[in-house]
């Protein structure tokens, strides 16, 4: 059965090791053409306040593929901008679209459509987590190692919302993650704490201010840009205290034999990431991008009740 149908999905801690499992699987299926799922004149609204590439495309593209409409609402055109408060707006969009995807910054914001609109609500990146990349990234390293339990994931660089949604899915597959940072950008507590507990004795999720640490016999390096959307007044300063954290041909040697290397896009070349990596033969970058479409379309599938 689908546990998933009409539900919200803000967090990655929304699900159980179960339904992510199921996800993951429906998302192979429909990636190798395996399963079909139709949303036939069912509509998804997309509501971003910040800036997108993957997320609005992939989408768009998965609800056209499973038969329905996108309605890419531009929040300057909206009613919200001039201060319209959510729970209207959530209300009255309810009425419209089926589902609701939203890129914002405060995740209470979401929290806050999800309460007052009886339609799926997705979280599409918040500054607290990105749990759509999240969906992506454990499919492209199932396809890579076949199954996910027992890897070790190293994460290296700002404890932002990329880390949170990792270390909880990571968590939930039994996959050990080791968060390197700054001392002064660890992850929220709030989140260590819930993935650890998630974790249980199965996988093991260590926070570490060393990246040789955390890269010791890695499976798999994964990074993000060391100045989130929102922090570009910040970036330059940021560039000395991040810089021991780069994942580069020095410290991706330090990994297991067959590791691969994710960044959830874009990048900035040259400093969380050397352009020979991204561009190396163990780079799965650009499969993890195309897994956005083929993860979020699953996540659509499900939410929408059409498997």
């Amino acid at each position: 059965m689908n546990s998933l149908a009409g539900r919200d999905f803000l967090s990655m801690g929304d699900l159980t090791s179960q339904e992510l499992s199921h996800l993951l699987a429906i998302a192979a299926q429909l990636k190798a053409g395996d399963l079909s799922a139709d949303c036939p004149r069912q509509v998804l609204g997309l509501l971003f306040r910040k800036a997108s590439t993957r997320t609005r495309v992939s989408f768009s593209v998965a609800m056209v593929q499973l038969g329905g409409q996108v309605l890419d609402l531009n929040v300057q055109l909206t009613q919200v901008s001039r201060g319209e408060p959510i729970r209207d707006t959530a209300r009255v969009l309810a009425r419209y679209v089926d589902a609701l995807a939203i890129r914002t910054y405060d995740q209470q914001e979401l929290a806050e459509f999800a309460h007052h609109a009886d339609i799926p609500i997705i979280n599409a990146l918040t500054d607290w987590e990105h749990p759509c990349q999240v969906l992506a990234d454990l499919l492209t390293v199932q396809e890579a190692f076949g199954s996910l339990a027992g890897l070790t994931m190293a994460y290296l660089g700002d404890g932002n919302n990329m880390a949170h949604s990792l270390m909880l899915g990571c968590a939930l597959m039994g996959m050990n993650i080791r968060v390197a940072t700054p001392p002064d950008y660890v992850p929220h507590g709030e989140i260590v704490k819930q993935a650890r507990e998630l974790a249980g004795d199965r996988c093991e999720v260590m926070l570490t201010g060393d990246p040789q640490e955390a890269a010791a016999g890695a499976q798999v390096f994964y990074t993000d840009v060391w100045a989130s959307m929102g922090q570009e007044d910040s970036a330059q300063d940021r560039i000395p205290i991040f810089a021991p954290y780069q994942i580069n041909n020095d410290l991706l040697a330090m990994g297991d034999r067959e590791a691969i290397v994710l960044h959830c896009l874009p990048a900035h070349r040259g400093e969380e990431i050397t352009d020979g990596v991204m561009e190396g033969p163990q780079s799965r970058i650009w499969d993890q991008a195309e897994n956005r479409m083929h993860a979020q379309k699953a996540l659509l599938a499900c939410l929408l009740g059409a498997i």
